[in-house]
């Protein structure tokens, strides 16, 4: 049931990377309990995928039974996930201090884009913001052209939800060994900043221009790493940096070397852009990879996230599954001994309350009051 297996995580509900990384954790074997409002959204209704794995409990925070029936949740919890602002739960009545007291190995996990301290701390904000702040966006698109958000992957998604998990397995581990819980500050400015790591030392020794983009080796400027339209208007992307990639697809794309032997002259690269968008124009995307596709050009047609499901790569490798009518990525990464897979797909609001209040030790007498008074939505 994945390496998670045994482990219960609390998931207050939010959105964006707190979910996608409550997926993650579900995925892994953990069980995933989601703590929705009574008006929440379905997200069996709207098809979510991060619900997918998830138990669904209804609890109203605003009564102080409904504050006293989490906290009695987080005793037999090994992780809180807090999506919320800094200071939310606090008022709430459920922040890291009491719960931490009720159950001293508990690993709370905050999600926020500007952190828990600092001048930004309670302002709104999205990833287009968080990724601003840290030189993300700046270094994305064209030259002489606006920057180009890149979806919401480098804040919410790279930044946020993977940074989330990663803190808590490493706090898992801490735990095991030390016996005591701690709180995390994820941080999606934090994870975006990290993202940038390898920049900031391509400037340090002048590798990079950093007051330009679409000037530099990686934001395509290079002729050799770039994306191409193809005869039929379809793309394709190429990545030969290192020069016997590069020799290669001088000669499967038969590329005169009087022309394309200067490989790192960035002088030449607007010139050889061209002339090379020239050429991969005379075929079609299928025609290229039949030349290209599983060579060590470093190359691969452009699908979009609908068609990339069909690819032979992805179908050999199950990288998407299908469930319940919704195609979407198949859980990662892989383990040989304790494989993660998804138990099912998004439940309704609140469907596992009651089985999931009586499995954690709730009397039915105390479940029976507690939907009396509307605790539980």
């Amino acid at each position: 049931m994945g390496p998670l297996n045994g482990f219960t995580v609390i998931e207050l509900a939010g959105i964006g990377p707190a979910p996608m990384g409550g997926m993650i954790l579900a995925d892994m074997g953990a069980e995933v309990i989601r703590i929705e409002r009574a008006n929440g959204t379905d997200l069996k209704q709207t098809r979510d995928v991060s619900a997918r794995g998830k138990k669904s409990v209804v609890l109203n925070l605003k009564q102080p039974e409904g504050v006293e029936t989490l906290l009695r949740m987080v005793e037999n919890a090994d992780v809180l996930i807090d999506p919320y602002r800094p200071g939310v739960c606090e008022k709430l009545g459920i922040g890291p201090e009491i719960c931490l007291r009720r159950n001293p190995r508990l690993v709370f996990a905050r999600m926020t884009g500007w952190g828990q301290e600092g001048p930004l701390a309670h302002a709104a904000g999205h990833d287009i913001n968080y990724i601003s702040l840290t030189g993300a966006l700046f270094a994305t698109g064209r030259k002489g052209q606006k920057p180009v958000p890149p979806l919401n992957l480098v804040g919410d998604m790279g930044g946020g939800g993977m940074l989330l998990v990663n803190g808590v397995l490493a706090a898992l581990l801490e735990t095991a060994n030390s016996g005591k819980g701690q709180v995390i500050d994820v941080a999606m400015v934090d994870g975006a900043a990290q993202l940038m790591w390898m920049f900031h030392g391509f400037q340090a020794i002048g590798g990079w221009d950093a007051s330009q983009r679409g000037a530099n080796l990686l934001d395509g400027a290079a002729h050799f790493y770039d994306t191409y339209e193809c005869a039929d208007g379809e793309y394709i992307s190429v990545g030969s940096i290192e020069p016997q990639f590069y020799a290669l697809l001088k000669q499967l794309a038969e590329l005169p070397e009087d022309e394309f032997g200067n490989q790192n002259d960035s002088s030449q690269w607007p010139e050889l852009t061209d002339k090379l968008a020239a050429v991969f124009k005379r075929k079609t995307q299928a025609e290229w990879c039949e030349i290209m596709e599983g060579t060590d050009v470093c190359f691969a047609p452009v699908l979009s996230f609908v068609d990339a499901p069909k690819h032979p790569a992805n179908v050999a490798r199950n990288t998407y599954i299908e469930l319940e009518g919704v195609t979407q990525p198949a859980p990662a990464p892989r383990f040989s001994r304790t494989p993660s897979q998804v138990a099912h797909g998004p439940h309704s609001l609140g469907e596992d309350t009651e089985e999931t209040l009586a499995a954690m030790g709730f009397a039915e007498s105390e479940i029976r009051k507690l939907r009396d008074s509307g605790t539980l939505g």
